[in-house]
């Protein structure tokens, strides 16, 4: 804590009160809306309905070649060293609930190419949603995978975890996302409950016991946004869910590994930030507030770390760059195992390029970072339909990057053994899957410029339901604004277009009778930079079957030929592919059934700004 704001009386406080304001303000132009509350408490006690092991199993389990740490080392059954070298390869948290490429190739196959690349483990994301026995799995070509014909989600997730321990890979899961339309900044949403949570990872552990493929938990994905770390606050404290979750992953199956990631910033006790990191990527805190699980040598702490070419952080334009990003990575993460506290896994790096560009450089850089310090990674991605990385095989899922395979190959660990691959066990029930939303809205937008002189976002309506959704009666906003005076703008100065409509099969659709048009947001009475929304309307009889979407191409200019900034509009983010986004409105016969508009927005930030000066106000009164 600043010692001016203890001791510098009112005036300090209001100057600081006022800093406050403006700070979070300004960063909080970029966050979504905050979850509801938690309910979560420093233990797990709800009875689920999951047995712990009988002392059999872990007689049985002791035989097997299971991971634990030592130190700052991960060892293997026998107490040698071994380094955790591998690659993630993603689907299962996405609406086509299998691992991607099985369009077009056998699953082992896949395998066959990641033992022959080098790796020697799979990160394997998955979203909670396609824990759903009822879900079943889309763009599976079954004349490649006869065997995998009439499994649902979970049931694949099987047959890749045994084929990959026959040929001695091992397998981390991570939870990489609530639902299969976007990832979540907390680890709870309003719909998937913390207790929910656990229980899906207790399933997992349960299901997998005694199949020692299977050697970890990566707890959940990038915590960002309002994460924080040894706050003591059960709403936002990772440390904290993470800690009790892994315990409760540990009653059952006490073998696994619990993988912990960083969150995205640090911040004071007044809620300033103090620094921005990589969603994920921030492990600042765990030096004075570290993971304590109830089972010893369990823990690997996990950071998440990007290029350039994701988004252009500060160091990479440093004058001593790439020399800088040793001690970057130190300071972020690095220490961990350097200083032989715990061990570090970089869970995911990646990009396209590995020349001698920024991008290219940071990678090579990184690598040799990783090995220079016995650090393990799992490589992002596999897969090469990865928008903005690329990855190891190509968009044909038979030619793979020898660039990126002969970087990595400077850095590999051994195959290790497994001796029980293909042990599930199914008795345990998923147990009752939460309620969805049925329908929602997803945005993408490719456009990386600041300044544009066209705006080309494609809002999308997703049908999450069961049964088929007819748009009669559907309108979608997407808010913008006019950069500059007010004054200058008149009606009609502004111009949309629709220049494609498409579906979540990326087949096109017969966009007759879906029409768009500016309007002039009348909540909005500024004198610089005026609100506008895109309204866009359907027609009664366009229909969207279950777990597909409908997404619509804009392109919107300013008549007068001025450009947009395109960091000042509400609805806008940049990114490759349709997720859920909540600053998109969708409207059913003229009421709201998903988002939040901007005024509403506005006032939430505002609560969040009282509770902040109210918590500060308590702070300064102990004192």
């Amino acid at each position: 804590m600043p010692q001016g704001l203890v001791q510098g009386g009112r005036l300090q406080l209001v100057m600081a009160i006022m800093g406050l304001i403006l700070l979070p303000l300004a960063a909080a132009c970029s966050a979504s809306p905050s979850p509801a509350a938690s309910t979560a408490n420093t233990k797990y006690q709800e009875d689920d309905g999951i047995p712990a092991p009988s002392q059999t199993e872990l007689d049985q389990m002791a035989k097997l070649n299971y991971l634990h740490t030592d130190g700052a080392k991960i060892v293997d059954s026998q107490g040698q060293e071994v380094k955790i070298t591998g690659v993630s390869w993603f689907g299962l948290e996405t609406d086509v609930a299998a691992p991607h490429g099985l369009w077009s190739k056998n699953y082992k196959d896949i395998l066959d190419v990641v033992v022959q690349t080098g790796f020697n483990t799979i990160r394997l994301p998955y979203a909670n949603e396609i824990l759903d026995p009822n879900m079943q799995p889309k763009a599976i070509d079954y004349y490649a995978n006869p065997d995998l014909k009439g499994l649902n989600g979970l049931q694949v997730m099987d047959k890749i975890i045994a084929a990959a321990g026959e040929r001695g890979l091992k397998i981390i899961l991570d939870q990489h996302r609530p639902t299969t339309d976007s990832q979540s900044k907390l680890w709870y949403t309003e719909e998937l409950s913390e207790n929910q949570w656990i229980r899906d990872w207790r399933m997992l552990a349960r299901r997998y016991i005694g199949n020692d493929t299977v050697i970890g938990a990566d707890l959940h994905n990038e915590p960002a946004g309002d994460a924080t770390w040894g706050t003591g606050d059960p709403k936002t404290d990772w440390r904290m869910a993470a800690e009790k979750a892994g315990n409760a992953i540990l009653d059952v199956n006490p073998n696994w590994l619990i993988v912990v990631e960083g969150i995205e910033k640090t911040v004071d006790d007044f809620g300033n930030v103090m620094d921005w990191y990589w969603m994920g990527g921030s492990l600042q805190g765990a030096r004075v507030a570290p993971v304590n699980l109830k089972v010893p040598n369990r823990l690997v702490y996990s950071a998440h770390d990007y290029g350039p070419s994701v988004y252009l952080q500060g160091w990479f334009q440093d004058p001593d760059f790439p020399e800088n990003l040793p001690e970057v990575w130190d300071h972020h993460w690095g220490y961990l195992a350097k200083e032989g506290i715990a061990p570090v896994l970089l869970g995911e790096f990646g990009g396209r390029s590995v020349g001698n560009d920024a991008e290219g450089i940071w990678q090579r850089s990184l690598v040799q970072y990783l090995k220079d310090n016995n650090i393990g990674y799992t490589y992002w991605s596999l897969n090469g339909n990865s928008g903005d990385t690329g990855g190891i095989l190509g968009d044909d899922w038979k030619s793979y990057d020898q660039s990126k395979v002969s970087m990595l190959a400077n850095f590999q660990g051994r195959l290790m053994a497994v001796l029980s691959p293909n042990k599930v066990d199914t008795s345990v029930s998923v147990g009752a899957r939460p309620a969805l939303r049925t329908v929602k809205a997803l945005h993408m937008d490719v456009n990386k410029d600041k300044w544009s002189e066209a705006l080309t976002p494609e809002v999308w309506v997703a049908n999450k339901g069961a049964a088929p959704l007819d748009l009669g009666g559907m309108e979608e906003r997407y808010w913008f604004t006019a950069d500059g005076d007010a004054s200058q703008y008149v009606d009609g100065s502004q111009s949309v277009a629709i220049t494609g409509v498409r579906t979540s099969e990326q087949t096109s659709v017969n966009g007759q009778g879906i029409k768009a048009e500016i309007v002039k947001d009348p909540s909005d009475d500024s004198f610089i930079d005026p609100l506008y929304y895109v309204k866009v309307t359907f027609p009664k009889g366009l229909i969207v079957p279950p777990r597909q979407a409908v997404g619509v191409a804009l392109r919107i200019w300013n008549k007068e030929g001025s450009t947009y900034y395109q960091e000042n509009d509400y609805s806008r983010r940049e990114y490759h592919w349709y997720t859920e986004w909540e600053r998109v409105m969708l409207y059913k016969d003229g009421q709201p059934v998903w988002g939040v508009d901007p005024q509403t927005y506005k006032v939430q930030q505002k609560q969040k700004q009282d509770d902040l000066l109210a918590k500060i106000a308590k702070k300064i009164q102990k004192k």
